[in-house]
């Protein structure tokens, strides 16, 4: 078990970074103190595995990397702590899934056997098809808007994120899906459903884009179409 806690002199929200041995705990939460910085906003910002944090927190925040069944096993290990997250954000709790954390969100994962995920987009986690492409995807690639959303306004033209996955989510929902990559074909890289969203890429390393989305997401107050900042 795990809580360690960074604070902003006056917090006025507080962001829980979801700690299940899924990697980049800390730097999700240093990026999401530095966004809040930047920004101006008053955010506590915890990692924990406590169920009771999770139902408490006014947003939550997944970070993932490695197997998708590794991932759904960490969450499935803490009593509590799978359920805490669906029930808060049934409740409406604005939550954000970065890489795996992203992939945990559709129906199931195909790596190293078939595992559900949360199933709150369309869609299951299958091994990418890149023809002559070398796998993991690895490195700065664009994003390319399918349509606006709250957490990509003001990144501008052609922005970058920064990738490392070699699986991918398939079959995804057109109205589900805010931006993709193009590799070997259009890659899913931003999905969104009401007050969850998730991003392929690593956010908290994609510097000016990574800090610019988090503090959208700090922001974002979705109605029931994740559609207002």
């Amino acid at each position: 078990m795990s809580d360690t806690s960074v604070h902003n002199a006056e917090p006025t929200q507080s962001v829980v970074v979801i700690d299940y041995d899924g990697g980049n705990l800390a730097s999700a939460a240093r990026a999401l103190m530095r966004a809040a910085e930047l920004t101006s906003l008053p955010v506590s910002v915890t990692i924990t595995n406590e169920p009771a944090a999770v139902l408490a927190a006014d947003r939550i925040v997944l970070p993932g990397q490695g197997a998708f069944a590794d991932c759904a096993r960490g969450l499935d290990a803490v009593p509590g702590l799978r359920e805490a997250i669906d029930t808060a954000v049934a409740g409406g709790t604005p939550f954000l899934g970065i890489c795996v954390g992203m992939q945990l969100m559709a129906e199931r994962g195909l790596e190293h056997g078939t595992t559900p995920g949360f199933g709150w987009v369309r869609g299951e986690i299958a091994p990418m098809e890149a023809p002559g492409l070398r796998l993991p995807q690895m490195g700065w690639n664009e994003l390319v808007f399918s349509r606006p959303h709250p957490l990509t306004e003001g990144l501008g033209a052609h922005p970058h994120g920064y990738f490392v996955h070699s699986y991918a989510l398939s079959g995804a929902s057109p109205d589900e899906l805010i931006a993709t990559t193009e590799y070997g074909g259009a890659v899913p890289a931003i999905v969104a459903k009401g007050n969850r969203a998730g991003t392929q890429f690593h956010v908290e390393k994609s510097q000016t884009v990574g800090l610019r989305i988090l503090a959208n997401f700090l922001r974002w107050t979705p109605d029931e179409n994740g559609m207002r900042l």
